[in-house]
């Protein structure tokens, strides 16, 4: 049965999520603020952190950073009520996955942790497939890490930007639609979801172009989506 942390200092949110998760199937464990939160992640095995951004002693965004350095491949859901791109790019950029803005409705919540615990352990299945493409051109992917290689420069990835850059790997040349990155990364369609995407690419680019402003890998197709040219032979 897959485990689940939720942190949030509103009793009444975390037992609502604890009851709902519950009975979906998954075991929950709770924490009341910062502290606890990074405490319990990083002592725990957990599938999933569900993790609240205005907490009393660490904020959620710190709580996020710190898991990082030492979980990199668990996946982590933001809840907050802070919901301004100022304030997901701040959330994608301390490495989260997703990202709801509260009051949610609940269903939306399980499909949000169901597509991420989805994806994680896909992707664990995914390692041990001969024929996926994890080295191209410039660029090379490390699962095992989290890591890419673009020409000699080693680069830590988020999991969600690992995510988009093997997909765009696997139909390298080639665009993919808006629509095929956000079912292939999160397993699902939602055009609500078009913003929080070209966020990730935003952060992605930062790290592995040399000016992200002039692109040589990580294209925007523009009515489509994004192309990855891995021998950054192409000039947006």
């Amino acid at each position: 049965m897959q485990r689940l942390l939720v942190a949030d200092d509103d009793f009444e949110i975390r037992d609502l999520l604890e009851f709902d998760l519950s009975h979906s199937g998954y075991t929950v464990e709770t924490a009341k603020d910062g502290e606890e939160a990074l405490q319990k992640a990083l002592t725990g095995n957990y599938d999933l952190i569900l993790l609240d951004v205005m907490m009393p002693k660490m904020n959620g965004f710190d709580v996020c950073k710190n898991i990082r350095l030492s979980k990199p491949e668990t996946p982590i859901l933001m809840l907050t009520a802070k919901g301004t791109i100022n304030d997901k790019t701040q959330g994608f950029n301390s490495g989260a996955d997703d990202y709801i803005v509260k009051p949610f409705d609940i269903q939306e919540v399980l499909l949000r942790v169901r597509a991420l615990v989805r994806r994680s352990n896909s992707s664990k299945k995914e390692q041990t497939v001969s024929q996926e493409i994890l080295k191209i051109g410039d660029i090379e992917l490390f699962p095992d890490s989290l890591e890419t290689e673009v020409k000699t420069k080693r680069i830590k990835l988020t999991p969600t930007e690992f995510e988009i850059l093997y997909c765009l790997m696997q139909h390298f040349n080639n665009a993919v639609s808006l629509a095929v990155l956000l079912n292939e990364v999160w397993g699902y369609n939602s055009d609500d979801d078009v913003r929080m995407l070209r966020v990730h690419v935003g952060g992605l680019r930062q790290k592995i172009e040399h000016n992200p402003k002039i692109p040589e890998y990580l294209h925007t197709v523009t009515n489509v989506g994004y192309k990855l040219t891995p021998f950054g032979d192409e000039a947006e």
